[in-house]
């Protein structure tokens, strides 16, 4: 009685779960899923490789060299990071609503087919939660608000590897079928009179993920700034350009103006510190240089400063080391960083001492400050108070 009663209410319950028959849009199907899911691994493929060289900027690995220029290498490379990121929203709401029926199909019995369908089902529940927590705490950073208590940049980065292996995952066991979705003509038009075709689907759905991009990334881009009303930096700030932290956020301010202070030096042979006079007292060169923040935003203007070069030399190393600089904050995961030997042989590797010809603002880093080429903005270090040689 008790197994006939369980039976009976287990098909009550199957009953009230739809089936994918129930779900009558002709907007749905293969051909919209395999097209929208085409575009939307190009878009994850890019972020994923852009991602990923910011992250090896951030964290170098010293059998990879990278690339010290051109030096607006990084604003394009994160800005198509931040461009692919948001057009990838609209990308993926299309290709869920797409295959949502698809969530109600009963598993099959057949022991090969099984195992197929769970892995298809797993791969989709890794792809989709993976790819919610990156879309969504990628945009949150690109507003700087961090409701959470994690590391962004770590876990956005072991993420990354989650969401791209669960998408050669789910195109390994769906190859066949979007192969042959891909090979059948869409059609053109609707299935019903009023109704738009799949044609019509996707072309707004293209149409949705440019002015995405367009209206969040386009701020740097001639004749386009006024369209960038969602983009996080306006290019509003002191001296032209914008700062993420202020000298007041830092907690420096009540310490730029102290006439005692020196840049310290240290290096293999001796030990050097150089007032604002000494530097500004050395050869000066001038180089035009972006800064280009992970959150998508940047903008140039033009630096003067002594080469970093030329700084270390005072203290008897080659442009073959390695240097680290450090700021005067007390606190920040920023407050110092390394710049590898291939940066600062580079002559537009600079202690900046001016912006636009005038001396820094303390929001810039005044008195002294990193500048280097093809680098993450949270690389730049400001407020600088030692640059020490590490390597040769």
């Amino acid at each position: 009685m008790t197994e006939r009663r369980l039976t009976g209410v287990a098909a009550r319950i199957d009953a009230r779960i739809p089936r994918p028959e129930d779900f009558r849009s002709d907007l749905r199907g293969p051909g919209t899923a395999a097209r929208a899911g085409t575009w939307l691994g190009v878009a994850f493929g890019v972020c994923f490789l852009t991602g990923l060289y910011s992250h090896l900027l951030q964290d170098p690995v010293a059998r990879i060299p990278l690339p010290t220029g051109p030096a607006r290498l990084y604003q394009v490379t994160q800005g198509v990071h931040v461009a692919a990121g948001t057009a990838a929203v609209p990308l993926l709401l299309v290709k869920l609503w797409s295959v949502f029926p698809r969530l109600f199909e009963r598993p099959p019995r057949q022991p090969r087919r099984l195992v197929l369908h769970l892995l298809e089902k797993g791969s989709i529940a890794l792809l989709v939660g993976a790819a919610v927590f990156q879309l969504v705490t990628g945009l949150a950073n690109s507003a700087q608000w961090y409701p959470w208590s994690f590391g962004f940049r770590q876990a956005h980065f072991a993420l990354a590897w989650v969401a791209v292996g669960s998408i050669l995952l789910h195109v390994a066991v769906k190859l066949p079928a979007v192969r042959a979705a891909l090979g059948a003509p869409l059609d053109r038009a609707p299935a019903a009179p009023g109704a738009p075709s799949r044609r019509t689907l996707l072309r707004l759905t293209g149409l949705s993920a440019v002015v995405a991009v367009v209206a969040t990334t386009a701020a740097e881009v001639p004749g386009l700034r006024r369209l960038a009303v969602l983009a996080v930096r306006s290019g509003d700030g002191p001296q032209g350009v914008p700062v993420n932290r202020s000298a007041v956020a830092a907690g420096v301010a009540g310490v730029l103006e102290d006439p005692a202070w020196r840049l310290r030096v240290v290096g293999p042979d001796r030990t050097v510190e150089l007032s604002l006079d000494d530097l500004r007292a050395m050869p000066q060169h001038e180089a035009v240089l972006p800064i280009a923040c992970v959150e998508g935003w940047s903008a140039s203007g033009t630096w003067g400063g002594v080469p970093l070069r030329d700084v270390v030399a005072l203290v008897g190393a080659t442009a073959e080391a390695d240097v680290v600089v450090r700021s005067l904050q007390s606190r920040g995961a920023y407050r110092a960083s390394t710049v590898p030997a291939r940066w600062v042989a580079h002559e537009d590797s600079l202690l900046a001492l001016t912006l636009a010809g005038e001396p820094l603002h303390p929001d810039h880093g005044y008195p002294c400050r990193l500048i280097a080429p093809a680098r993450p903005g949270v690389l730049q270090t400001k407020w600088l108070r030692e640059v020490e040689v590490v390597g040769a």
